[in-house]
């Protein structure tokens, strides 16, 4: 934002240097990017920070200037003569998309003369860096300028009907600005048109049909309140930038555009002639009023380490312009003014109490009360995930969160959801918000391989899109997963994810259950449950797959859910001593059908063996010649340990008894 101080001081008293003043200015936020002289003037150059969209105009600077420095601020009246006729009677306004254009002012000024401006405004607008180009236009820069509410003047006689229609592009729909150049709209973008055409790209820039030119005659001057997320679209999509635009990127005070159209109208009859009509039109919903902010005054010292009585902090805030509803010995409620749209909370009121009073008498020495914190099960189940699996020889990976629609059809466990997409000119391939990380991983692996790096070990934790966010939780609308991709064998990763669940949750069931997807090859995938809850999916990706992506070697994958880990995350652990006394192992060889899974299996050993049981483990399996049809063989190994005594053989005979009573009740199991 370039300040001329010369228009600068007609808001407010400048008996300072340009050096105490940019200085100040600096040290609240304000920060200097130059000083130049231009003529008789000096031509300030301040970086606004977006969240001040209220200093992109020398009134909302002044204002800053008279709390810094304690000066009175004077601002125009804006009260123009009118005559008789009504605007209504000679134009409407119809809003057609009011998530686009929130609220629109149309006034109308009749009888102008369009000639070049007096050297005054010039010298104003150059002094901001801006060439002339006549008495209207002008004018209109000049107030933007001024307070930071972007205004446009049309040609009204060359409005078809005289009328305004604000809506969204028609499909193909294109409009050749008054930069002379013809762009094709996004029916996603909004327009303001007449009765029959586009004439200007709503908050970016006017159409040159309808342009202000020497034959102009009579004139209306909108002002309107754009969505900022609209406007930033729409510009990039066209690679249109304007100072227009760029001040709606970052909202205007809608409580200040009627004043904003009147003060431009007043200066347009001041340098143009003319007659302004009665009123104006006005489409559009008024703006809400703020919310109230709490302070409490304990709070101050607590974040900025010094002791500010609350009579101050409440004057520095009044000078800013808050008002002071309520207070108490504690606490003081504000309603922020209209034009400072970033203040919403209470640190917001905590931050503009040391920028005024000044961040340099803050001492560099002062004490902040230091309150320990522990991390969050979020940071615990990462720290876990991360010093595990580099322990086993992979390495994280961090890759972007959006993907190409042929790179999210790679992997699609969850079925055929919509996608989330984003429409945005440098993503118009890679568009797609991942649903899975896995694909990610497989062109990292791709990548690895053509570098010369075979078979990379990769993993990843970030989160997945499943949606927008409507009616969902973050978990379930962005659920955080861990990604593995392996070139080891489905047994071999099935045992680091064990791994996994029990480094994170000892106590915790792991089961495994053979799945269909068409990404695996047919035997070797599997759904994964946690305490009967889903957990993720496991297994080796079929060949049609990787050839998609164009691996050399077979990739096995693992994809779990983060967010459950963090459910049932255990912090805190039970150590026992190593036991002393030497275990028996027992070996059992059963014939079972082939419905019998080891998961139930184990859980059925594991409820008979009693307390001397330490473990079940898998030793084997068997299908063939020596076993009926339909039935199959698992050898499994039974560990049994007592912690004060070693075991007799008579001890470890009976809870094998008891096992093998149990399989053959409930399993129908027998002893091969």
């Amino acid at each position: 934002m370039i300040v001329s101080k010369n228009w600068l001081s007609e808001y407010v008293t400048l008996d300072m240097t340009v050096e105490e003043l940019t200085d100040r200015l600096t040290m609240s936020g304000l920060n200097l990017e130059g000083v130049e002289t231009v003529g008789p003037d000096v031509a300030i150059d301040l970086e606004v920070t977006s969240n001040r969209p209220d200093c992109l105009g020398h009134i909302g600077v002044a204002r800053e200037v008279s709390v810094l420095f304690g000066s009175q601020l004077k601002t125009p009246a804006a009260n123009p003569p009118v005559g008789a006729q009504k605007t209504a009677d000679v134009t409407s306004v119809q809003l057609e998309c009011p998530d686009l254009c929130h609220e629109y002012h149309a006034r109308v000024i009749k009888g102008v003369k369009i000639g070049g401006s007096p050297d005054w405004l010039q010298d104003k607008l150059r002094g901001a860096g801006i060439n002339p180009v006549n008495n209207v236009v002008d004018v209109t820069n000049y107030v933007m300028f001024e307070c930071g509410q972007p205004l446009h003047a049309f040609d009204f006689d060359k409005l078809n009907e005289g009328r305004i229609v604000v809506r969204r592009a028609d499909k193909g729909e294109k409009i050749t600005a008054i930069d002379q150049r013809e762009y094709e709209v996004s029916p996603d973008a909004c327009v303001i048109a007449d009765a029959t055409r586009p004439v200007a790209v709503a908050g970016v820039m006017g159409g040159l049909d309808t342009e202000i030119s020497d034959g102009t005659v009579n004139v209306l001057v909108e002002t309107a309140s754009f969505e900022p997320i609209s406007v930033r679209a729409t510009a990039r999509a066209l690679k249109l930038h304007s100072p227009s635009s760029f001040r709606f990127e970052r909202r205007v005070d809608r409580h200040n555009m009627d004043w904003a159209s009147r003060r431009c109208c007043e200066l347009i009859l001041k340098v143009a002639g003319g007659e302004l009509l009665e009123g104006s039109v006005v489409a559009g919903d008024a703006a809400a009023d703020r919310s109230p902010m709490v302070l409490r005054f304990q709070q101050v010292p607590r974040i900025l380490g010094i002791d500010l009585p609350s009579a101050v902090c409440v004057e520095i805030l009044e000078r800013l312009g808050l008002t002071c509803t309520h207070q108490t010995a504690d606490t003081a409620t504000f309603t922020a003014p209209t034009w400072r749209l970033d203040l919403t909370r209470e640190c917001d009121l905590i931050e503009e109490i040391a920028r005024i009073y000044g961040y340099d008498k803050i001492p560099e020495n002062a004490t902040l009360p230091v309150v320990a914190t522990s991390k969050s099960k979020r940071e615990q189940v990462g720290d876990v995930v991360r010093a595990l699996l580099p322990s086993c020889g992979f390495f994280e990976s961090l890759t972007l969160s959006f993907v190409s629609e042929e790179q999210r059809q790679l992997f699609r466990p969850r079925g055929d959801i919509a996608s989330v997409a984003v429409n945005h000119s440098t993503r118009s391939l890679e568009n797609q918000m991942r649903q899975s990380l896995v694909p990610s991983l497989l062109h990292c692996r791709r990548q690895n391989e053509r570098h010369g790096t075979l078979n990379a070990e990769l993993f990843e934790i970030a989160k997945v899109y499943l949606s927008a966010g409507e009616g969902r939780t973050e978990a379930e609308a962005e659920p955080t997963m861990v990604g593995i991709v392996s070139g080891r064998d489905f047994l071999t990763l099935k045992g680091i994810v064990e791994a996994i669940a029990s480094r994170c949750a000892p106590s915790a069931v792991l089961t495994v259950d053979l799945c269909d997807l068409p990404e695996f090859v047919s035997g070797r995938g599997a759904s994964l449950s946690l305490n009967g809850q889903p957990f993720g999916w496991l297994g080796e990706l079929d060949r049609a797959i990787t050839d998609k992506v164009e691996l050399q070697d077979t990739v096995s994958i693992a994809e779990l859910n983060s967010n459950l880990l963090e459910d049932i995350f255990e912090a805190t652990r039970t150590y026992k001593p190593l036991p002393k006394f030497p275990a028996v192992s027992r070996d059992l060889n059963f014939v079972l059908n082939e419905s019998v899974t080891w998961s139930r299996l184990s859980a059925v050993v594991a409820a008979a063996g009693g307390e001397l049981l330490q473990n079940v483990s898998f030793s084997g399996q068997y299908r063939g010649k020596q076993i009926d049809a339909g039935l199959k063989s698992y050898v499994i190994t039974c560990r049994f340990l007592a912690a004060n005594r070693t075991l007799t053989a008579e001890e470890v005979d009976a809870a094998v008894k008891n096992i093998l009573s149990a399989c053959q009740e409930k399993l129908e199991a027998r002893l091969r």
